[in-house]
């Protein structure tokens, strides 16, 4: 699939619109937890400026503006950017553009923080998740944090067992050993996701080549997101405290580290 193509397919995938609510309800909810609770750890007090890449429709955009954070939000996706700014009438210090996060119009140095949370799923090629990178590093300020999200190279077997995707797609055991292999998982449909896993050391070795220092690396989701019963455990506070326990307790276990299909890595600029 040629870069057109692919933007024209992802296209296709996030106008259908289910990203906007993907956080606030299923696993989701799980993955927002974690993913914020994290961020918070290196996070640099407001009213710092952080730059939101990939940032989708923006939902953690509108967490930090709420927060007090100053948010420069950037999104391929124009209905993404729409959707945050239906959302950001009256709100300010929150701005919103269509952006690709491998040519920020952002300036050098220009930042406090860069969140990285999405664009590199969707990058094939390691030219160009490299150039994502040294963009961020670019326009974060000297030890700002960079915090860069990736798929597990393990989360197609992973989505397989949970969703039993081998029932209506008996392809993917084929499909699942070559995105092993590879990193690349090709559309099952014409308006299924589609994007590319890391393994955790090749995680870190992107983010050294782009000129980061990894401050840490993490498992966001842990083993809990395989569970049938997620959603309906996560309602009830005692069971939700368990769910979140494990998630810390696993995060750096290296062998464990791919077991979620989330990875979350905090960098700093050399």
């Amino acid at each position: 699939m040629k870069e057109a193509e692919l933007r024209e397919h992802l296209r296709g995938y996030y106008d259908e619109g289910l990203e906007r609510d993907r956080l606030a309800q299923d696993r989701g909810l799980l993955e927002w937890a974690r993913s914020t609770e994290i961020i918070l750890r290196h996070l640099p007090a407001p009213p710092a400026v952080v730059a939101d890449i990939g940032g989708g429709p923006g939902r953690y955009a509108l967490w930090l503006a709420e927060l007090g954070y100053r948010v420069e939000h950037r999104d391929l996706m124009p209905l993404h950017v729409q959707q945050l700014r239906d959302e950001t009438a009256g709100i300010e210090g929150l701005h919103t553009a269509v952006c690709d996060a491998r040519n920020l119009d952002l300036g050098d140095a220009s930042v406090d923080a860069v969140l990285l949370l999405g664009p590199l799923y969707h990058l094939r090629e390691r030219t160009d998740r490299i150039r994502a990178l040294t963009e961020a590093r670019r326009v974060v300020r000297p030890s700002g944090p960079v915090f860069v999200a990736a798929v597990s190279r393990w989360v197609t077997r992973i989505l397989d067992l949970r969703y039993r995707l081998y029932l209506d797609h008996p392809q993917l055991a084929e499909l699942t050993s070559h995105v092993e292999r590879t990193g690349w998982l090709p559309p099952l449909t014409p308006t299924s996701w589609t994007g590319y896993s890391h393994r955790p050391h090749q995680l870190r070795a992107e983010l050294r080549d782009a000129g980061l220092t990894v401050a840490d690396l993490v498992s966001v989701d842990g083993p809990a997101f395989l569970l049938a019963d997620l959603a309906a455990r996560w309602d009830d506070p005692v069971e939700r405290a368990a769910i979140l326990d494990a998630a810390r307790a696993f995060e750096r276990v290296p062998e464990l580290l791919g077991i979620g299909p989330h990875l979350l890595a905090t960098a700093r600029p050399r």
